[in-house]
């Protein structure tokens, strides 16, 4: 057995892989801008336009029928009309997330099972927070969809204890983060918020993704931290087989509570899933950035 590591925090693993997994400078400033009163929505629209990849790529995503609109939306301005600052903020991190990572080398895991795990995770917690009447609900995608990024850190930088890991699992996902904490100190949510806070990330989406293991733990955004918490474990109905009856009898009754949500509205979620999943999947995760 590989031997505990001694002494290394996640900040300091964070620290170290910087120049694998910084944003995009227009990831960045679109960030400080949003925060910044003297910015409005011109500004912001100009500054991505600047971009012709990125503009494409979120066009393409504010017209495709994950969204439903009836009108086309032809420019970055008209699309921060329709569906807001923040959202297309979100809409930006999680396309310019997934085009960093595509950057780290991996022997460890399949990409494609890895990025499919993810936008499942992310949409289920989409159409949870629809449910939940969460006002932009969007960020929770982008929670879902990157809850899992402290994992490729992890599997980068410590090939080594990721195969141990990896191999003691198997299939059971569940068991990762109690071996990682019993083997790195430290599991892949503690990595994740990190990386969040490196990237100047909204609080919400922090806390939210640091406590999707363990959501009782969180203070101010027990509800995102709940929803993403509830995502991944639905990700085991539509990718494991299990039933939507066998993963909420697990499911504890704080956290069905906090979310106000019945077993009739998660089985109307996960209905929306598979459609929603087929949409968004190419558009977030371009065929470059699947390895075969």
């Amino acid at each position: 057995m590989v031997a505990k590591i001694e002494s290394l925090t996640p900040q300091q693993l964070v620290q170290g892989a910087v120049d694998l997994v910084s944003l995009p400078d227009i990831a960045m400033q679109v960030n400080s801008m949003i925060v910044n009163p003297k910015y409005d929505a011109n500004d912001l629209g100009q500054v991505i336009s600047n971009d012709p990849s990125l503009t494409t790529r979120l066009l393409k995503i504010v017209n495709s029928s994950f969204y439903g609109f009836k009108s086309k939306i032809d420019t970055v301005g008209r699309a921060i009309t329709v569906i807001g600052i923040e959202d297309l903020r979100n809409l930006v991190l999680a396309t310019s997330a997934v085009e960093s990572f595509s950057k780290i080398p991996q022997d460890l895991i399949d990409m494609t099972e890895f990025w499919m795990r993810s936008v499942q995770r992310g949409v289920i917690a989409r159409q949870l927070a629809k449910k939940c009447s969460v006002l932009q609900p969007e960020r929770l995608f982008v929670g879902g969809l990157l809850s899992d990024i402290g994992s490729l850190l992890i599997y980068t930088k410590l090939p080594d204890e990721s195969r141990e890991i990896l191999l003691a699992v198997g299939d059971n996902h569940r068991l990762i983060p109690g071996l990682e904490i019993e083997i790195l100190g430290f599991d892949h949510a503690m990595v994740a918020h990190e990386l969040f806070q490196l990237w100047q990330l909204p609080e919400a989406l922090c806390e939210g993704v640091a406590y999707h293991l363990r959501p009782e733990a969180a203070s101010v955004h027990r509800m995102d931290a709940n929803l993403i918490y509830l995502a991944n474990r639905l990700c085991e109905v539509s990718l494991q087989g299990y039933s939507i009856e066998e993963t909420l009898a697990e499911i504890s009754q704080e956290t069905l509570d906090t979310l106000s949500l019945n077993e009739e509205q998660i089985s109307e979620a996960m209905g929306e899933v598979a459609g929603d999943f087929s949409k968004v999947f190419d558009l977030i995760v371009p065929s470059s950035n699947i390895r075969y």
